[in-house]
């Protein structure tokens, strides 16, 4: 899941080619919480939508806290895909590997 330092570090200390290693760990991780922060607004939305007691605003409420969740997570997925998408029709792979060594 996420990269192995390898290479970038030489004599203990990181060099300048650890930074796409560290750009690439902190993006797996957003990533990750983004999918956590979704599952916990879904169980938020089911929650409000359990303790609405019939309330047309209530079930209201619950509704869009589901479809701005899922809207959202929708977003997070198309981004990853719109750049693999730039990547393949401009020809520049570099962008989807987040390294310095792009030719």
């Amino acid at each position: 899941m996420f990269k192995d330092w390898g290479d970038c570090v030489k004599n203990g200390a990181a060099t300048i080619g650890c930074i796409p290693v560290v750009f690439s760990n902190f993006l797996t991780a957003l990533l990750m919480f983004a999918g956590l922060f979704a599952l916990s607004i879904f169980i938020y939305a089911g929650y409000k939508y359990i303790n609405s007691a019939g309330d047309p605003k209530k079930l209201e409420g619950a509704r869009n806290t589901l479809i701005y969740g899922i809207v959202g997570l929708i977003v997070i997925i198309f981004s990853f895909f719109i750049i693999r998408l730039i990547a393949t029709f401009t020809g520049v792979d570099c962008i989807t590997k987040f390294g310095f060594n792009c030719k």
